[in-house]
C-alpha cells in the first residue's frame, strides 16, 4: 500500500480541491524554488556574470516534474530545508559544464524566501479572483433587498428595524477592505537576495560590480519588488501576508456568522442554496459552506500570531524564527483560499426569505419600535409621561400578548395620532436604504 499525498487535504474540506490547495502544493512551492534558482542564473548571464548556454541550461532542468518531492523532504532534514538538497538535484541535472552556475553566490533562505512570496502572489491572485464574485454576489443581494425590512439584532434580541439590504452592503464593505490589502500586498512582495549573511558578499567575488541593479533585476525576472535590503531577519513581508490574510478570513468570517444565525431552524431568514446532508438525519441541510467558512476564521488569527511571533529574528538567518514560519503561512494561505472559494457558492446562491423577516417584525407585537414611539410620543405627552406609559404597555404586551399599537390606541392623549404608520416596523428602517445606496456606490 502507498502512502497517501500529505496534500489530499483529507481533514481539511475548507481548502481540499480549492484553487488555493493546488497553488501552495508540495509541487508549487517546489515550481517555485526552481524558478528562483533559474531566474537568479538567467540574470546572471544577462549582467555577464554567466554564459548564456548556463542559463539556458538551468531554465532547461528546472521544472518540477523532473525531481523527487518526496526524496527532497526527507533530505531536507540534514540540512533543515529543502533548498540545500535541490541544489545538488539541480546541479546535477544541469550537468558538470554548468553545474556551478546554480545558486551562485546566494544562500538557501534567498531561494526559498523568494519562492515563498511567489507561491505567495500567485495564491493572492486566485483570491483575489473569488474576492470581486463575492463582492459582486453581495452587492447583488444588497441591491435586491435594499427595502426588505427584518428584526436588527443586538446582544442575541430584537432591537430596532433594519434592512437585510444593509446587513448585504456591510458584508461587502468587509470584503472590498479585505480587497484592498490583499492587493496591496500582493503588489509589495519582494525577492530576497542577500547571500549568507545579508551583505551579498559572494555575488562581488564573482565580479558583480553592481549589486543593487543585480538584485533589482532578479526581483523584476521574477515579477516582484525589488526590496530595499536583504530581509533574512527583516520579516515584514511576512507580517503583512499574516495580516491581510487573518483580517479576509475575518471578513468572510463574518458573513458565514450572519448566515449560521440567521439559516438557524427557528429564525430561517436565510438559507444555502445547496445544504450538506448528515451522515443520520436525512431530513437535515447543513450551511456546510458557512460552517466550512466559519472555521477558517477561527483558526486564521492563531496561525498569523505565529508568524507575528517570528518577527523576533536573531542575528543575521535565526534559528527556528524562519523555520517556524513556512506550515502556518501555507496554512494561512490554503485556510483563506477555500474560505473566498466557499464564500463564493455560499453567497451566489443564498436564498432570502423576506416574508419570514417580516413577519419576525412582528414577534414582540410591536415592541421593536419602542424607541420610535419615545420619541414621537413625547411632544404629545410629554417626555415622563410617554416614558412612563411606553414602560407599562410594554409590560402588559410581554403579559397579555397584546400588539403594542392596539394598546396604545385605548389611550385617549393619543386618538389623533397615526399609530398604524408609527407602529409599523417596516417604516422605521431610518437610512439603511441610504446608507446601502452609499455603500453601493464604493468601487
Amino acid at each position: 500500500m502507498t502512502s497517501p499525498d500529505p496534500d489530499t487535504g483529507l481533514f481539511a474540506p475548507g481548502w481540499a480541491g480549492s484553487p488555493a490547495a493546488s497553488a501552495t502544493a508540495d509541487g508549487a512551492h517546489l515550481q517555485a524554488l526552481l524558478d528562483a534558482e533559474a531566474a537568479l542564473t538567467r540574470v546572471q548571464a544577462r549582467l555577464g556574470l554567466a554564459p548564456d548556454a548556463a542559463a539556458d541550461a538551468v531554465t532547461e532542468a528546472a521544472h518540477a516534474d523532473r525531481f523527487d518531492v518526496r526524496s527532497l523532504a526527507e533530505r531536507a532534514r540534514a540540512g533543515g530545508n529543502p533548498v540545500i538538497p535541490l541544489v545538488a538535484d539541480l546541479t546535477k541535472a544541469v550537468g558538470e559544464e554548468y553545474g556551478p552556475y546554480v545558486h551562485r553566490g546566494a544562500t538557501s533562505q534567498d531561494i526559498l524566501d523568494t519562492a515563498t512570496m511567489l507561491v505567495a502572489a500567485r495564491t493572492l491572485g486566485l483570491l483575489l479572483a473569488d474576492l470581486d464574485r463575492v463582492q459582486r454576489a453581495v452587492a447583488r443581494l444588497a441591491a435586491e433587498h435594499r427595502d426588505t425590512a427584518m428584526p436588527g439584532r443586538t446582544l442575541t434580541q430584537h432591537a430596532v428595524p433594519t434592512t437585510f439590504g444593509l446587513k448585504a452592503a456591510g458584508w461587502r464593505v468587509l470584503v472590498l477592505d479585505a480587497r484592498d490589502r490583499v492587493a496591496a500586498v500582493r503588489d509589495s512582495l519582494p525577492a530576497q537576495l542577500g547571500g549568507a549573511a545579508g551583505t551579498l558578499a559572494a555575488f562581488t567575488v564573482y565580479g558583480t560590480e553592481d549589486t543593487q541593479a543585480l538584485t533589482a533585476a532578479f526581483a523584476s525576472e521574477l515579477g516582484l519588488r525589488a526590496p530595499l535590503l536583504p530581509w533574512h531577519t527583516l520579516r515584514t513581508p511576512i507580517a503583512d501576508l499574516a495580516g491581510c490574510l487573518a483580517f479576509t478570513a475575518g471578513a468572510l468570517g463574518k458573513i458565514a456568522a450572519d448566515v449560521l444565525v440567521l439559516g438557524r431552524t427557528e429564525i430561517a431568514e436565510v438559507a444555502e442554496g445547496s445544504g450538506g446532508g448528515s451522515s443520520a438525519m436525512p431530513h437535515k441541510a447543513n450551511p456546510v459552506r458557512a460552517t466550512l467558512i466559519a472555521a477558517a476564521a477561527r483558526r486564521a488569527p492563531q496561525l498569523a500570531a505565529t508568524l507575528y511571533g517570528s518577527l523576533a529574528a536573531e542575528d543575521e538567518r535565526p534559528a527556528g524564527a524562519w523555520h517556524a514560519e513556512w506550515e502556518p503561512l501555507r496554512d494561512l494561505l490554503r485556510l483563506v483560499g477555500g474560505a473566498a472559494r466557499d464564500t463564493v457558492e455560499l453567497t451566489e446562491g443564498l436564498q432570502v426569505h423576506g416574508d419570514t423577516m417580516r413577519e419576525h417584525l412582528d414577534l414582540t407585537h410591536g415592541l421593536i419600535v419602542s424607541e420610535r414611539l419615545s420619541a414621537e410620543l413625547a411632544p404629545v405627552l410629554g417626555r415622563a409621561r410617554a416614558k412612563a406609559l411606553l414602560t407599562e404597555l410594554a409590560k402588559r404586551t410581554y403579559a397579555e400578548g397584546l400588539p403594542l399599537g392596539e394598546l396604545l390606541s385605548r389611550e385617549p392623549e393619543l386618538k389623533d395620532v397615526d399609530l398604524g404608520e408609527l407602529t409599523d416596523p417596516a417604516r422605521y428602517t431610518g437610512s439603511a436604504g441610504a446608507l446601502t445606496d452609499r455603500a453601493l456606490e464604493r468601487p
